[in-house]
């Protein structure tokens, strides 16, 4: 199947492996989806992130981790509709969780993105 959000798409895959009580969840490769992966993995969502490759094609493989589940994502930008953010309009997500955005110095979390006093295309908040 081939998604006109990849993002969107590999995000609803972890949710719905969360859920399902899966170990992992394998997502096809980009550069984007890779980054997004790695903050995931800082920010205790995922245990651990691997990169694949089955014939010519590469895959992101995500552990999932049992004890901070994935209970809700919200997609904010969309290749329809983009989104962008600045510096002062970054607010904290609910019940602790993260919003990630797009910068020109890269994929980051909104408070390093605050930090940084920079915003940015906001993809999408996860808790």
């Amino acid at each position: 199947m081939v998604s006109a959000d990849p993002i969107a798409c590999m995000l609803n895959q972890l949710k719905t492996g969360t859920m399902a009580g899966k170990n992992l969840v394998s997502a096809p490769h980009s550069k984007v989806k890779f980054q997004i992966a790695k903050i995931l993995e800082r920010e205790g969502y995922l245990k651990s992130i691997n990169l694949k490759t089955k014939k010519t094609k590469k895959f992101i493989d995500c552990e999932l981790k049992g004890e901070k589940k994935i209970s809700g994502i919200k997609k904010i930008s969309h290749p329809g509709k983009r989104v962008y953010i600045k510096q002062g309009m970054i607010r904290p997500v609910k019940s602790g969780g993260v919003a990630v955005i797009s910068t020109s110095q890269g994929i980051m979390t909104g408070s390093e993105a605050k930090r940084a006093n920079m915003g940015g295309e906001f993809l999408f908040e996860i808790w």
